[in-house]
């Protein structure tokens, strides 16, 4: 694993020959040895046609390759950081939360419809998120940023998991999601959540979630 959390808004990544990382531009704080970093038009292993998709997607966050052979640290905005590790799945995430990934996941970019169909669209405008998300599939850690700090929420078939959509930061695995309306009779009598809209994940994964409904 290339990220190690030096504390809550940091992390130190080691770069080897060979191997190359991904970073958010701007997001590079210190770093020791012979480390290169390069302006990344394509963003990641997913080519071309994966950039010019996300640039049109309006998800194409500004990327910068890191390379060579050191470590470097990694933080941006004062934002908490989060590590996640992938082993054959994907990643769902906003653009602009990615801090750094390593260069063996693929990246791309998924329509909101296509999961939840019109209300998958609505799930994005509520939130904030747009009509496209990024997808990072593999084997790779990836370190996300959020406000206050996050916490991993299991998701499993007999217990489906509801998010506040402006708290819901990434999602990975065979997780299905949807966005519902709270409002009932509970709500009319102040006896709800108080929210207008829940986000219902389902399957098998783990959904990550901040301790904050500010967007980045």
């Amino acid at each position: 694993m290339p990220f190690r959390e030096i504390n809550s808004k940091m992390v130190e990544a080691t770069v080897l020959p060979g191997q190359r990382l991904f970073s958010q531009r701007g997001a590079m704080l210190a770093y020791k040895g012979e480390v290169s970093f390069t302006p990344n038009m394509q963003g990641g292993q997913g080519g071309v046609m994966s950039m010019l998709g996300r640039r049109l997607a309006n998800e194409d966050t500004p990327l910068m390759s890191v390379e060579g052979s050191g470590t470097v640290l990694f933080g941006h905005g004062g934002h908490h950081v989060q590590v996640i590790n992938l082993t054959g799945d994907t990643l769902y995430v906003e653009a602009d939360r990615l801090l750094a990934f390593e260069g063996t996941l693929q990246q791309g970019t998924m329509f909101m419809g296509s999961q939840g169909g019109v209300m998958g669209m609505v799930r994005g405008q509520v939130s904030g998120q747009g009509l496209f998300t990024t997808t990072l599939k593999g084997h790779g850690s990836v370190a996300v940023m959020a406000h206050g700090g996050v916490f991993e929420v299991p998701v499993t078939p007999q217990r489906p998991v509801h998010v506040d959509p402006q708290a819901y930061v990434a999602h990975h695995g065979d997780v299905r999601n949807k966005l519902s309306t709270a409002l009932g009779w509970r709500d009319m009598v102040g006896r709800g959540s108080g929210e207008a809209f829940q986000l219902e994940l389902s399957g098998n994964g783990a959904v990550y979630v901040q301790a904050s409904e500010e967007k980045l």
